[in-house]
């Protein structure tokens, strides 16, 4: 198995804990040692952590059934966080013995004491490879500026990730050298918090996580580097462009958004 590091959140983040937490439950039924692998050993790394055993009869493509897995968490990004709820998307790699993989995991936490709980696990399922690709999908696919991690780059090979996002990242790879968190598996379905769909589940999102090599939760990333991303993105077409900070000048009132949620990506949103 490859080597891993534990993954450790930014300190700048709105409430690193939750993030932490949300990984260490992934970590732990996602990785064991030779002679270590099943469900009721996954349960027994999980309940030592705090948290309800039951979360890994959820964890889908995280259970195989081998011998031993490493595990290795790519980013860690909010769905979504809120005063009482939080919902963290674990972006991770996965190895067992002759095979590498990986998904994006939606866990979704509760607020209490001494510390969040995790209350469900969504891991993503990108589905099968689409029997054809459009050129602009394989595009994206051979550009060595724009990072997929394992269930963003599966989206792309099943097909389901509009054009319109697709033309919008190759036009943006132009200028910048971007890791992209999420196009569909693993997001929520609806924009947390409230009833309205997201633009994620039809393919017509993506979030960056990493520009340029800084990550935009970094303080020490430049300002004028997650401003202009923002406004290139908007000017690629995105109606929904949401980070860390708020920009004045959209196209239109909303264009350009900020909150707690999006401290640590660029939401790029695309309407058709």
């Amino acid at each position: 198995m490859p080597a891993t590091t534990a993954w450790r959140p930014d300190r700048a983040d709105v409430d690193p804990t939750v993030k932490l937490r949300a990984v260490q439950v992934v970590e732990a039924i996602g990785a064991w040692p030779a002679g270590q692998g099943g469900a009721a050993a996954a349960k027994r790394r999980v309940a030592a952590l705090g948290a309800a055993p039951s979360l890994v009869d959820r964890a889908g493509p995280l259970r195989p059934d081998a011998d031993e897995a490493a595990l290795q968490v790519i980013d860690a990004q909010y769905g979504g966080i809120l005063a009482d709820s939080a919902s963290v998307m674990v972006v991770c790699r996965q190895w067992t013995p002759g095979h590498a993989g990986g998904t994006t995991v939606d866990v979704r936490l509760s607020r209490a004491r001494p510390r969040w709980e995790v209350t469900a696990l969504h891991p993503g399922r990108p589905g099968a490879a689409a029997a054809s690709l459009p050129t602009v999908a394989r595009q994206v696919l051979e550009n060595p500026r724009i990072g997929l991690p394992p269930a963003a780059e599966a989206d792309i090979r099943s097909g389901r990730i509009h054009p319109t996002v697709l033309r919008a990242l190759l036009g943006l790879a132009g200028t910048y050298r971007m890791d992209v968190s999420v196009f569909r598996s693993g997001h929520p379905l609806y924009v947390f918090g409230t009833d309205r769909p997201s633009d994620h589940p039809p393919g017509r999102a993506f979030d960056v996580w990493r520009i340029d090599g800084h990550k935009v939760v970094d303080p020490a990333t430049p300002r004028r580097l997650t401003e202009s991303f923002m406004r290139d993105a908007a000017a690629a077409g995105s109606y929904n462009v949401g980070g860390p900070i708020q920009l004045s000048g959209g196209a239109t009132v909303n264009q350009f958004f900020t909150d707690d949620t999006h401290h640590d990506h660029v939401h790029v949103g695309f309407a058709s």
